[in-house]
């Protein structure tokens, strides 16, 4: 297969029927050893982390696909720690979105004089980044992307819109285990013309606490599957 791409956490190759299919690695982002998804760049390697991402993620684009939320997920192959996807077109040279329930994090790093970490953000609160390692993924925002001809409002709007749905209905899985979403990232990208959720939904994208106390991305995955 043709190697598209190699990222901090997964490779892309491409498939012969026109699909592309996601390699996950035992790579996370973090620094000083330590996991954090807000990190830019690859902090450690956990044993069977990427598996765990990949575990996670079909779960919940299969919790979407019965929601009727379009995503690129097509099938996956656990053993292989592969996924199928349909192609589609990232914006600029990527951007990742956030949506925060609770305060902390970069967050906090920016604007820890005007709120208190664990504050509730009420509703959710959607930010965008560009993946760019370099300048430490720097914030867009909706009339900036529009501005340098990236995304449309109404692009924008729709990703928005997806996004606080979709945080909702993983949050409201995890809630339902006991388990407390803080954050969560998601990549989107445009397939026929349409803004779809593309990437993962995966343990290691996520902010996730139980009594008071952060949850590691495998540990994380052990719970939501062992239900």
């Amino acid at each position: 297969m043709k190697k598209l791409y190699e990222g901090k956490t997964k490779n892309v190759y491409e498939l012969d029927n026109g699909n592309v299919m996601l390699k996950f690695k035992d790579d996370c982002t973090g620094k000083d050893g330590v996991f954090d998804p807000g990190e830019n760049s690859v902090g450690l390697t956990i044993e069977g982390i990427g598996r765990a991402n990949l575990e996670t993620s079909i779960h919940y684009f299969e919790l979407l696909k019965q929601a009727g939320i379009k995503t690129h997920y097509v099938s996956a192959n656990v053993e292989d720690a592969t996924m199928e996807v349909l192609p589609a077109t990232v914006f600029g040279h990527g951007l990742e979105v956030i949506c925060r329930l609770v305060a902390t994090g970069s967050f906090i790093r920016r604007y820890g004089e005007y709120i208190e970490d664990g504050t509730p953000l009420e509703g959710g609160y959607v930010e965008c980044t560009f993946k760019n390692d370099a300048k430490g993924d720097p914030l867009v925002t909706s009339e900036g992307l529009a501005a340098l001809g990236i995304m449309t409002p109404e692009m924008f709007a729709s990703m928005k819109e997806q996004t606080l749905k979709i945080t909702k209905i993983v949050a409201d899985d995890l809630k339902s285990i006991g388990l407390d979403l803080w954050d969560i990232k998601f990549e989107f990208g445009y397939n026929n013309g349409e803004v779809i959720l593309i990437d993962e939904i995966a343990s290691g994208n996520m902010r996730v606490y139980k009594d008071g106390k952060i949850v590691e991305p495998v540990e994380l995955t052990k719970i939501i599957l062992g239900r």
